[in-house]
């Protein structure tokens, strides 16, 4: 939550695959370091709305093992550009682009292959380049054999089966996580198990050192029930009588409410709460500790999701992306597949309320797969020059604003109902997943019950709601699109 001025979806991707690529190579290039294949495979396919464009481009060797590949091609169109890209080492130079192999897909081995992407623009036209290079060598034609033919007729063999390619069986609940399991970070959108863009929609807690008692069983039976929310963010601050006070109690708290999340189908976002001071430095063994634990606990669960800084602010971004670049091994080391999500400069404003805005990110990115950005809003104090911040990121970062509310950066004041529409409005077309702040009865304006709420024990229905619960109540209710195709 902010103490001072601060702020807290992406554009929906549409058209179509562009077709497979077989392509193969019959030179070597002499190398010290790696070889050219003598054959390969490479699709190529996109995503792009107006002016950006996300791409997927899986490369398979035919040939002989490889190490450290360098993958080149040129777009056909001059007005295509690789605005931010994962998995490899982009680099372009007028229409000439290269992907460097990581150091963990550099090796392939023959039949083996690696998926790697990019976040696009485009200002003329977006068509797919035709070929393509692998270690320098042009790959244009049929595959040359690894094998020789046999000299003498094989015996007669009775064909094998054919397999059908595996596919994703269809839900068997109807929960938001019954139905779209892990998720994953695809381009710059969130995506469930079958590969598709969501939105997550939920609430936030707020301190669990202040408000416990609003976290049961019955108010997470309202959320998930009545409410119909998606996701619930467990709250935990480091300072402020928080982790710090009593790591292992604190620790114990989050795993419990992970559990309770996941009873009800809830994806649970666990939330590392930093404020003060603004440097997530100034936690990062606390960090490593703590993910660490909850990590290893839950590894198993598909409905984990980790934020690991809340709102840095008063350090760069280099700051930033340094203590993410160290965090996020720990929790890659027990969970490879949850999705991790990043604070951004100036409380999780993408660095608008200091000055700056998203090209810092897009410029140097966190050197992580699966990951998000996050980005807050307060309705009432952060509009125009925020939304329209977001609006443009959309195109070229994963972004998830994991908190936000409908009054001031304080956290209190009247609901400003006109702008917490334009933002959930923006949200909603561009399919960014939010939390509300904040599921509690504090005494102030963002809290979503009215005071004394939690002592009570009732929480489902609109008598127990504030003005910003009711609020979040309807827009929170209306129907989830998961596609499952």
């Amino acid at each position: 939550m902010f103490s001072i001025p601060r702020p807290s979806r992406r554009h929906l991707l549409v058209g179509g695959a562009v077709g497979a690529l077989a392509l193969a190579a019959t030179a070597v290039l002499p190398s010290t370091n790696a070889m050219a294949a003598t054959g390969c495979a490479v699709t190529y396919t996109t995503n792009s709305w107006q002016g950006g464009f996300t791409a997927t481009v899986t490369v398979k060797n035919l040939g002989d093992p490889v190490n450290n590949w360098t993958l080149g091609f040129s777009f056909p169109d001059a007005g295509q550009r690789v605005v931010q890209g994962w998995s490899a080492t982009w680099q372009q130079s007028g229409s000439a682009v290269t992907a460097q192999s990581m150091s963990y897909n550099g090796s392939l081995g023959t039949g083996a292959s690696t998926t790697i992407g990019f976040n696009g623009s485009w200002t003329g036209a977006n068509p797919a380049p035709t070929a393509f290079t692998l270690n320098g060598t042009a790959c244009t034609g049929g595959t040359t054999p690894t094998t020789p033919p046999p000299t003498t007729a094989p015996p007669p063999t009775t064909p094998p089966p054919t397999t059908p390619p595996p596919t994703t069986p269809p839900p068997t609940g109807t929960t938001p996580v019954a139905i779209n399991g892990q998720l994953r970070v695809c381009g710059v959108n969130l995506c469930n198990r079958y590969g598709r863009p969501i939105q997550l929609r939920g609430m936030s807690s707020h301190g669990l050192q202040w408000f416990a008692n609003c976290y049961n069983d019955a108010s997470l039976d309202a959320l998930a029930n009545d409410w119909q929310a998606d996701l619930f963010r467990i709250s935990m601050y480091v300072q402020e009588q928080g982790y710090e006070t009593n790591p292992t109690g604190f620790t114990n708290q989050v795993n419990s409410l992970v559990d309770k999340a996941e009873a009800r189908g809830l994806y649970a976002l666990i939330d590392f709460h930093t404020l003060t001071p603004g440097d997530p430095m100034y936690n990062l063994d606390r960090a490593k500790t703590f993910f660490a634990a909850v990590s290893a606990r839950n590894a198993a669960k598909n409905n984990v999701i980790y934020e690991i800084t809340n709102e840095p602010n008063g350090v760069s971004w280099s700051t930033i992306r340094n203590y993410a670049e160290q965090v996020i091994p720990v929790i890659r080391a027990n969970d490879p597949d949850a999705v991790v999500i990043v604070g951004t400069r100036g409380w999780s404003s993408l660095g608008v309320s200091e000055g700056g805005n998203s090209d810092e990110i897009v410029n140097n990115p966190v050197r992580a797969d699966n990951i998000m950005y996050t980005f807050h809003f307060y309705a009432a104090s952060h509009k125009d020059n925020y939304r329209n911040e977001v609006q443009r990121a959309a195109s070229r970062l994963p972004l998830f604003v994991t908190e936000f509310g409908t009054v001031t950066y304080t956290g209190d004041g009247a609901v400003d109902a006109a702008s917490s529409t334009a933002w959930l409005d923006l949200l909603d077309r561009l399919k960014i997943s939010y939390a509300n702040w904040t599921y509690s009865d504090a005494s102030e304006g963002s809290a979503a019950f009215r005071p004394g709420t939690c002592a009570g024990g009732t929480y489902a229905g609109t008598s127990v709601l504030t003005e910003s619960g009711n609020f979040m109540r309807n827009r929170i209710r209306t129907p989830d699109n998961f596609p499952t195709s």
